[in-house]
């Protein structure tokens, strides 16, 4: 039995996107609760940045792994990629 309302569950959702290699970025991993938790502590054990959006997050749970990005999502994925891109090129220098 669980005490957690499913409402108020933490829920995460991993997403790739290779340039030259992918057509649009796609979903690796979902999940709430513990599966939640352990897709950011791997996040957070491999460095990849972690970008908080409860409605992002929402909408991209509803697809399947490894489900493409689709076009009503480009532009909100799309803003996040390129600030992980420049926070990247940042910590470059």
């Amino acid at each position: 039995m669980n005490d957690i309302p499913k409402k108020g569950r933490q829920k995460a959702v991993a997403i790739r996107y290779e340039a030259g290699e992918d057509r649009a970025p796609r979903v690796t991993a979902k999940g709430q609760g513990i599966l939640a938790q352990r897709i950011i502590e791997l996040a957070q054990e491999h460095r990849i940045h972690i970008h908080e959006d409860p409605d992002l997050v929402t909408m991209l749970a509803k697809l399947d792994v490894p489900a493409e990005i689709p076009e009503e999502l480009y532009r909100a994925v799309a803003e996040v990629l390129a600030f992980v891109y420049r926070l990247n090129q940042t910590m470059k220098s």
